[in-house]
């Protein structure tokens, strides 16, 4: 009775096993312009998955302005990984409690795989002669950048362009004025990164364009010599955290998978697809193996214009702060 007993389970055990492991789904709730990042970063992983675990893994990536995306998985987009601009989106999912506390200390660098910066693109031959940020708001020039209201690249450009005047020894009232008028250069604010490289390439709309570092660069593959980039010699360190959602990776069953993925960012393999993506690695080797693509720029974290990432959103972005304080769309 024992044995017969004992082969029942067994038999229940090997035909439950394979049916609950033979597929995973993960879905990557990321940022507007990192679609080619993570495509290849999943063709990579996927397969080296597979073959440890026996496991058959489709990965599902969902994009859009940084903002919105933490929104939409705060009111339900069952994300298993968030792979968001700024550290505030993916805080504000452990403010709604589907992420745990210390959730930036989970993985290497504070759950840092890479970071980025905001940089000029041009015009072919830069006919209005951008170098600096001053460049940008002379009369006759027209600005491409996304909403700082929903879009993490229109929240670093704003930034960027803020510590551009502080951090040289300008006032606070001197960034207010340049902000002011950046944006009184801006025919439209898109929602996200990828809308405003729409709007600049394919719409041909402004002289220059705010974009993300990785984003300037594609433009300029993708462009056929009609863009180029112009790098400042001073922008916004940004920093895109990633981080796995603990209440939807435990329903789901899915987090051995989700922290194997986003741990998989850290290896040499994934730091050279980072690097050929044209995101900055944090890996020195890897950094260093691609230092032609990453020009040395004074880069400046939050901390030097704000006291911290909450101190600076409720500054700048919140509801009636200082960008609503003059930016009135239906101007």
């Amino acid at each position: 009775m024992f044995k017969r007993i004992t082969l029942v389970l067994l038999e229940a055990a090997f035909a439950a096993g394979p049916a609950r492991a033979a597929k995973l789904e993960l879905l990557n709730v990321s940022y507007d312009p990192t679609r080619e990042l993570w495509r290849d970063i999943n063709a990579a992983f996927v397969s080296k998955y597979e073959a440890k675990s026996g496991t058959t893994l489709e990965i599902k990536q969902s994009h859009g302005g940084s903002g919105t995306q933490a929104r939409a998985v705060i009111d339900g987009l069952d994300a298993d990984v968030v792979t968001l601009a700024m550290w505030p989106d993916t805080d504000a999912i452990r403010k709604a409690g589907q992420i745990a506390e210390g959730w930036d200390k989970r993985l290497p660098n504070n759950s840092l795989a890479y970071t980025s910066t905001i940089v000029f693109v041009v015009r072919k031959g830069n006919p209005k002669g951008i170098k600096d940020w001053p460049d940008i708001v002379k009369p006759g020039v027209e600005i491409v950048t996304p909403n700082p209201k929903t879009s993490g690249n229109g929240k670093l450009s704003f930034l960027a362009a803020w510590g551009s005047v502080t951090q040289r020894g300008g006032s606070e009232a001197d960034a207010l004025e340049f902000v002011k008028k950046l944006y009184e250069h801006v025919p439209v604010l898109d929602l996200g990164a990828r809308g405003s490289t729409t709007t600049f390439v394919q719409k041909k709309i402004g002289d220059v364009h705010l974009a993300w570092e990785n984003e300037a660069l594609l433009e300029v593959n993708e462009a056929a010599g009609e863009v180029e980039v112009v790098i400042p010699p001073i922008s916004f360190l940004a920093e895109p955290h990633v981080a796995w959602v603990d209440a939807n990776v435990k329903r789901k069953g899915t987090a051995a998978a989700a922290k194997a993925y986003l741990e998989f960012l850290y290896t040499e393999d994934g730091q050279t697809i980072i690097a050929k993506n044209f995101y900055r690695p944090t890996d020195p080797a890897v950094r260093q193996r691609y230092a032609k693509e990453f020009p040395d720029i004074k880069l400046f974290p939050v901390t030097a214009i704000a006291k911290s990432w909450d101190d600076a959103y409720d500054k700048f972005f919140n509801e009636g702060k200082l960008f609503d304080s003059f930016y009135k769309p239906n101007k």
